[in-house]
């Protein structure tokens, strides 16, 4: 009697290559359908649809803070390449004046000071929106300021002298859809209608405006407490050591 013995073959290293190849393709593929999803087709949604995408922004925890923060960064990136590759026409800025904190409060420092004004002045107008969703409803906000950026950057490299409008008109556009996506945020974060969201709206800036005053008021009383502090040591210095 004979046995039919099956000998398995060992897969061979470019079996392995393959394998994995092909793996990695698949996990690539995922990952970048999953960005085209989260970073430019909803908010691109969101943008042409601003009332039914932030109600699902905020009704079916759509919005994401990682993405949010995503475009914050994006927007900081853009700052500091503007002064390497802005074209000398649109921009003479020298890269040794490049501060990257300040970079980062120039995009940051606006976006927690609104959220913390509007989220204060909300919540006295009965606003249904939380902090969070302000803060990621203002990050997503920036996805037509950083795209209008980022074809600038471009665009500022081929334009002459004569054709700066060209310029002007890609980051205005930018600035204009930024704050077209920022009010009907607001109306759908807080659940608000257009009249009650735009008073509210100028009570969050007085919010803004008064914690602007208190901060310098406060780093004011720092630097004097610190001067203070500097010259007792001084004359404790001078007198016993």
């Amino acid at each position: 009697m004979t046995e039919n013995i099956n000998i398995q073959e060992k897969p061979s290293f470019w079996d392995k290559v393959k394998k994995y190849l092909k793996l990695t393709g698949k996990y690539i593929w995922k990952f970048l359908k999953w960005f085209k999803n989260e970073f430019i087709t909803y908010p691109l949604y969101i943008l042409a649809h601003p009332i039914k995408g932030f109600d699902e922004f905020k009704r079916d925890k759509k919005g994401k803070t990682s993405v949010a923060v995503f475009f914050m960064l994006f927007a900081v990136l853009l700052n500091i390449m503007s002064y390497q590759f802005t074209g000398f026409v649109i921009s003479q800025e020298s890269v040794t004046k490049l501060k990257v904190f300040a970079e980062f409060a120039y995009i940051f420092g606006p976006v927690l000071l609104l959220t913390v004004s509007n989220w204060s002045i909300t919540t006295l107008f009965d606003g249904k929106g939380k902090m969070r969703e302000i803060f990621t409803m203002l990050g997503y906000c920036l996805f037509p300021f950083v795209w209008a950026n980022f074809i600038g950057l471009f665009v500022s490299n081929i334009v002459s002298q004569q054709e700066q409008a060209m310029y002007t008109l890609i980051i205005a556009l930018g600035v204009f859809l930024m704050c077209y996506m920022g009010f009907f945020g607001f109306v759908s974060i807080n659940e608000y209608g257009v009249l009650k969201c735009v008073l509210t709206l100028l009570f969050t800036v007085v919010a803004a405006l008064v914690i602007c005053f208190i901060g310098i008021l406060f780093f004011d009383l720092i630097q004097k407490m610190g001067g203070f502090i500097y010259t007792i040591y001084r004359e404790i210095a001078l007198r016993y050591l």
